[in-house]
């Protein structure tokens, strides 16, 4: 009994807020950025199901209701895309992606580091779907020389952009002998700067030695 009426007191102090906010009309930035919060959480949460209607309206009020708010829009437009991603709507993501890269390149320049990561996650949906060519293209020749000069070349975007070129030139149908040594060097490489940046113990760092 004593733990039925716990659980029912943290029902009540969870649906506060939300009840709160909810009766706020739309124009309301507290609402919109208290909704954004909850599909956010709920997508890292491993619930994409119950965030993504969180997460579309919180791009259609920041559309409707502050379209001069460009930064916010694309954040709210890339945590959408993830959410689909990891519904298994992978090119639905990718059309988004698109769309979000795009616009931040426009908005922020080639080298920001938003831009990069904007980039850094096309590129990986890219790959998801087998579409190799078009990844390592864009990671070669436009996102790993901006985050190697703006970022250094021992920061974590410009790490995961090189293991995503090296995934590219690996698991690509079309990759030759040339192509799986230059992985494997790549590869070396970032596990030798995540040792040195992260240390040996660091997820990060135990991973890309289990790679």
């Amino acid at each position: 009994d004593a733990s039925r009426r716990r659980r029912g007191r943290d029902v009540e102090i969870r649906s506060r807020p939300a009840h709160r906010y909810l009766s706020r009309p739309e124009t309301d930035g507290v609402r919109c950025l208290a909704l954004g919060i909850l599909g956010e959480t709920l997508r890292v949460n491993e619930r994409p199901d119950e965030a993504l209607p969180a997460l579309e309206a919180t791009v259609a009020l920041k559309r409707r209701y502050w379209p001069h708010e460009k930064r916010s829009i694309l954040g709210a437009q890339n945590n959408l895309a993830n959410c689909l991603d990891h519904l298994g709507r992978e090119g639905e993501a990718l059309v988004l992606q698109r769309v979000v890269y795009a616009e931040a390149v426009n908005l922020l320049g080639i080298s920001h580091e938003n831009t990069l990561l904007s980039g850094l996650n096309l590129a990986s949906s890219l790959g998801a779907l087998e579409l190799y060519e078009e990844s390592k293209l864009l990671v070669r020749h436009q996102l790993l020389p901006e985050a190697r000069r703006s970022l250094g070349v021992d920061q974590a975007v410009t790490l995961k952009l090189n293991q995503t070129l090296a995934n590219g030139l690996c698991f690509d149908p079309k990759c030759t002998r040339d192509d799986l040594l230059e992985a494997e060097t790549i590869m070396q490489d970032v596990l030798q700067r995540r040792r040195r940046v992260f240390g040996p113990a660091h997820p990060k760092t135990t991973w890309c030695e289990a790679e």
